[in-house]
C-alpha cells in the first residue's frame, strides 16, 4: 500500500516473517505498483513456502483494486472489519514511514494444533464435549409469549386474569399462550386461589428446572463459573486463579476447562433439553459483533482477542459475549424481578470500576455495547484531567489496590493489609468494620470519588436507583460505599429537590458477573423486545 524498504528489515522481512508465523496458510502478496525499480520481493519470493507475488489484473487500476479487495473482505468478514480498517487508517496517519500489515484470519494462529491432546486426554480421542449439547429447544413462538413470561417472571406468582390486566392482553389470548408453556414445562401451575366468586382461581409461576444457562466471568485475577436456572438459583460455582500476564492460548485453555468443569458438575440438575448457551462476562472495551476482547486496561496479554470465536471452537452452543458491568445490570434485573422493575444503574466494584445501565425496560449498551466505562466519568468530575486533556486513570476506581494504599497511607498498622491485592482490600475492610479510623476513611476516600461519577449519571439520566454490587463490595465495606455515595448522590444533584436517590445493595452474590452472563442468554431468550440490535 505504501512503498516499502528493501532487505531484511523492510518487505523482505515482514513478509517472511508472515510466512514463518502461519505455516499452514498459503500468502499472496499483490504488487500495486511498480517504480522500476529492482524486485521489491526479492529473488525468492514464492518459493520455500513463502508468499506467492502477484501482479494487478491488467485492465485495474490501485485505488480499484484497493476497493474491490476491501469490499470483499467487509462481506467475509463483517463482523470485525469496520474495526479493523479503524484500526489500519489510524495507524496509517500515525506513521512516519512504511505501515506493514497483514489482515489475518481471525484466531487461526491461538486455536489447539489439531491432534493435539489436552491435557488428561487420550491420543487419538475426540475432544471431549461439554455436558449439554446447547441446542436451545425453548422455541418462543411470539412476543406475546415473552411479555406473558415477563409478567410472571416479575410477580414470582400470578394469575392468568392478572396477567391479563397488566400486560393487556385478552383472557382468551392470556389463557391460550399459558396452555402452551404449561405444556412446554416454562411455566407451573401452584396451588388455587379461593376466589370471592365464582370458581378459585390457579396461580402459574417460571419452572426455575425448564431452562439453565452456564456463566463465566473471566476476571485479572480469578476465573469463574457459575450454573443457573431460570429462576436465578445457583446450580454449581467453580473458581481458579490466574494471573492477568497468562499467554492468550493457555488463558482460553483455562476458561474452557473451568466452563467444562462447572457442566460436568451440573450434569444431573440440567436438562439436555433445557440448556440455552453460555454467557460469558469480560473487562471491556469489547467488539461484541466479533467477540473480540480489545485492550482491557489490567489485562495486557488480552489485546485484540477473539474469544466467542475461540470458545465456539469449544462449546456447541449459543455463546454470547458481555461486558462484565452490563452482564452485572443484566442479572440484577433478571433475579431482581419486581424490585428492579424500573430504571437503575449498577456499578460494579472489581478489579476496576464499571457501570451497567437498565433503561425504558432494557439494558443500554450503546453503538458498540460498550456504555458504562465509569472511570472516565469519576475523573472528569473530579478534574483530574493530563495536560493533553486525556483524562486520568484514577487509582480511587481500582478498589482493591487503593484501598490498601490509603489506608497504609492513613497510617494503618503495618501488616494489616499484607498478601496481595485482594487479601489486602478484605483485610482493610475488617479493620474498618472493626472501627480502625484509617481504614475507615480510606473506604470513604473511594467511596466519595465513585460517587462523584454516579452524581454525574444521576443528573445525566434523571435516575433514582443506584446499585452496588461486585465481587469488592464486600459485607465489611458496604456501609462505608452506602452512606458514602448515598450522601453525594443526594446532596449535589440539580434536581435534588424533586427526587430522592436510592443507594441499594445487589441482590446478586460475590459472583455477581458470572450470575449476570448466565442471566443474558435468559434476557435474550425471553425479554419481549418490539425492535432491538441483534446479538451473535
Amino acid at each position: 500500500m505504501s512503498a516499502q524498504p528493501r532487505g531484511a528489515g523492510g518487505l523482505d522481512g515482514f513478509l517472511a516473517g508472515a510466512a514463518e508465523h502461519h505455516p499452514d496458510i498459503a500468502l499472496h502478496a499483490v504488487t500495486l505498483w511498480d517504480d522500476g525499480g529492482d524486485d521489491p520481493y526479492g529473488s525468492g519470493a514464492g518459493a520455500g513456502g513463502g508468499p506467492s507475488v502477484h501482479l494487478l489484473p491488467a485492465k485495474s487500476s490501485w485505488r480499484g483494486f484497493l476497493r474491490a479487495m476491501v469490499a470483499l473482505d467487509s462481506t467475509s468478514h463483517p463482523e470485525s472489519s469496520r474495526r479493523v480498517y479503524l484500526d489500519l487508517i489510524a495507524a496509517l496517519q500515525q506513521a512516519e514511514g512504511p505501515v506493514g500489515w497483514l489482515r489475518e484470519s481471525v484466531a487461526g494462529h491461538l486455536r489447539s494444533p489439531r491432534g493435539a491432546v489436552p491435557e488428561g486426554g487420550t491420543a487419538g480421542a475426540a475432544p471431549h464435549p461439554p455436558s449439554s449439547s446447547g441446542v436451545n429447544q425453548i422455541d418462543l413462538g411470539s412476543f406475546n409469549e415473552c411479555v406473558v413470561i415477563e409478567s410472571v417472571r416479575l410477580s414470582g406468582t400470578i394469575t392468568r386474569g392478572e396477567i391479563a390486566h397488566r400486560t393487556g392482553l385478552t383472557q382468551q389470548s392470556v389463557s391460550r399462550i399459558a396452555r402452551s408453556l404449561l405444556d412446554r414445562g416454562i411455566l407451573v401451575e401452584d396451588a388455587q386461589r379461593r376466589a370471592t366468586s365464582g370458581k378459585p382461581r390457579t396461580p402459574v409461576r417460571l419452572c426455575g428446572t425448564a431452562a439453565h444457562a452456564l456463566g463465566l466471568h473471566i476476571d485479572p485475577e480469578v476465573l469463574t463459573a457459575v450454573v443457573i436456572d431460570l429462576d436465578g438459583a445457583i446450580v454449581c460455582t467453580c473458581t481458579r486463579p490466574v494471573s492477568a500476564d497468562t499467554d492468550p492460548g493457555e488463558f482460553v485453555a483455562q476458561v474452557v476447562a473451568l466452563g467444562r468443569e462447572a457442566l460436568e458438575k451440573a450434569r444431573g440438575a440440567v436438562r439436555e433439553d433445557g440448556f440455552l448457551g453460555i454467557g460469558v462476562a469480560v473487562p471491556g472495551p469489547v467488539d461484541i459483533a466479533s467477540g473480540t476482547v480489545l485492550d482491557p486496561p489490567l489485562m495486557s496479554a488480552w489485546n485484540d482477542l477473539p474469544l466467542l470465536y475461540l470458545l465456539q471452537d469449544h462449546f456447541p452452543c449459543p455463546v454470547i459475549i458481555e461486558k462484565d458491568s452490563l452482564a452485572a445490570a443484566a442479572g440484577e434485573r433478571w433475579i431482581g424481578r419486581d424490585r428492579r422493575a424500573r430504571d437503575f444503574a449498577y456499578l460494579y466494584l472489581g478489579t476496576g470500576v464499571g457501570s451497567g445501565l437498565y433503561l425504558n425496560g432494557d439494558l443500554y449498551r450503546g453503538v458498540s455495547a460498550n456504555a458504562g466505562e465509569f472511570g472516565q466519568l469519576c475523573a472528569i468530575a473530579l478534574g483530574r484531567v493530563g495536560a493533553d486533556g486525556r483524562p486520568e486513570v484514577l487509582p480511587e476506581c481500582n478498589p482493591p489496590v487503593s484501598v490498601p494504599d490509603f489506608a497504609a497511607r492513613r497510617g494503618l498498622a503495618a501488616g494489616a493489609g499484607a498478601g496481595g491485592s485482594t487479601a489486602a482490600y478484605r483485610a482493610v475492610g475488617r479493620a474498618a468494620a472493626a472501627g480502625d479510623p484509617a481504614a475507615a476513611g480510606a473506604l470513604r476516600e473511594v467511596a466519595g470519588a465513585i460517587g462523584q461519577g454516579a452524581l454525574g449519571l444521576v443528573d445525566l439520566l434523571d435516575i433514582d436507583l443506584i446499585v452496588l454490587g461486585g465481587p469488592f463490595f464486600t459485607d465489611d465495606a458496604a456501609p462505608f460505599y452506602l452512606e458514602e455515595i448515598g450522601r453525594v448522590v443526594n446532596d449535589f444533584p440539580q434536581a435534588r429537590r424533586l427526587r430522592r436517590v436510592e443507594v441499594e445493595p445487589s441482590v446478586l452474590s460475590a459472583e455477581a458477573a458470572a450470575v449476570g452472563a448466565a442471566s443474558t442468554i435468559f434476557h435474550a431468550t425471553f425479554t419481549p423486545r418490539l425492535r432491538g440490535r441483534e446479538r451473535s
